[in-house]
């Protein structure tokens, strides 16, 4: 049994937990700031592989003493990602393997310098995005002699959006207005530069729909850094339904309220609701040269809410969980192959769609499966959305 200490029982954590325990192969610590949440989770789960701990990981002594007397062969954080760099320091004095979801970039930097040297694995930005767009993407990459572009798109939408926004809270807040607010990686001309978030506005028609799309940090991961100066363009954009961008731009930048985060954070969650009837699309376009011809060559996805274990888990629950756990499965079942530095690009695309957790990006699936547990009420509890970790 592989011993995982997982830190916040939130949205993403709540599954995280559950995918883990339910396999058979891992001992799973669920640890949490509000010990009742994170009791409420591992109840619903109603497993013995996984437990429930109060335990406050902004608080270095706390987390090493938790670490001390609750040995684990890994950390997975799935705290805001200010929480992240406190967290990979531990985890490196205790010699562990480290994974987080962080998107934001500044972070991702401080881990790998904590990474240098490590015998452990340290594997920042798992997830969706950042995390599988960049092994899909990878994936399409090898199959060129020569790159032009790359363009990574992801959005969570709801499925029946009905606000200005057109937009439900899915992920945290705090991630959300990060992304929204902070400069981006890019590839232009083939050098590495950043680039404004809520700019490079652009239309896709996908089955039909039109959607818009615009840069937001962190979702590149490190793949900009990877393949500067092979590509002419590397850029990844967020995808909404059409005026979602508009109107953040109001918001963050015509009210300035990208300076005062704390109160578009109260704005946001007091006036947009959860859901858990989304949808997750997942777009990459890589074009190139293959045998002296120009071609493209796409990977495009949708992935909805599913029944797991008796209870509704939303899209973007689903695809951040199985990046993250099956990126992490990858890594503990094979002993010293990973250490230091681990970067999503990293990893087979085909090695993660084979992997048991993985399998959930290679279903087709639709928005039946989500009307029908909320039309009879088997929606279920302790999916972590009342918590404020991811």
């Amino acid at each position: 049994m592989h011993r995982i200490l997982v830190l916040g029982a939130g949205k993403i954590g709540a599954l995280i937990s559950g995918l883990l325990a339910d396999s058979g192969d891992y001992q799973v610590q669920l640890a949490d700031i509000d010990g009742a949440a994170a009791r409420m989770v591992t109840e619903s789960h109603g497993l013995d592989s996984v437990t429930a701990h109060e335990l406050d990981a902004s608080d270095r002594s706390k987390l090493a003493a938790h670490i001390d007397g609750n040995p684990v062969d890994a950390v997975v954080s799935s705290l805001p990602y200010y929480c992240n760099e406190l967290v990979g320091q531990v985890t490196r004095e205790k010699g562990k393997h480290y994974f987080d979801l962080t998107e934001d970039l500044s972070v991702t930097e401080a881990i790998r310098k904590i990474a240098q040297g490590a015998d452990s694995a340290f594997v920042p930005q798992c997830g969706l995005a950042p995390g599988f767009i960049s092994i899909a993407a990878k994936e399409l990459i090898s199959h060129f002699d020569e790159l032009h572009s790359v363009k990574l798109r992801v959005g969570a939408l709801p499925q029946h959006p009905n606000n200005a926004l057109k937009y439900s809270l899915t992920w945290s807040t705090d991630g959300v207005i990060n992304e929204y607010g902070n400069l981006c990686h890019a590839v232009v001309n083939g050098e590495l530069v950043d680039v404004l978030p809520l700019e490079g506005l652009e239309e896709i028609e996908l089955d039909g729909t039109l959607y818009e799309a615009f840069n937001t940090s962190g979702g590149l991961g490190s793949l900009a850094e990877t393949y500067a100066g092979q590509a002419a363009t590397i850029d990844y954009k967020t995808i909404r339904y059409p005026g979602h961008c508009e109107q953040m731009r109001l918001l963050m930048n015509d009210l300035k309220l990208n300076e005062d985060r704390a109160t578009l954070k109260r704005i946001l969650e007091n006036a947009i609701p959860h859901t858990l009837q989304d949808v997750v699309i997942i777009y990459v376009a890589v074009t190139g040269m293959q045998d002296d011809h120009l071609r493209e060559e796409n990977y495009v996805n949708k992935v909805f809410p599913e029944m797991i274990a008796g209870r509704l888990w939303s899209a973007i629950q689903i695809t951040t969980a199985a990046g993250i756990c099956s990126v992490l499965d990858l890594v503990v079942s094979n002993a010293g192959q990973y250490s230091g530095m681990v970067r999503q690009e990293d990893f087979r695309l085909q090695d993660i769609l084979d992997n048991r957790f993985g399998k959930y990006f290679a279903r087709s699936g639709s928005s039946a499966a989500s009307m029908r547990a909320i039309a009879t009420g088997e929606t279920g509890h302790g999916n972590g959305l009342s918590g404020d970790a991811k």
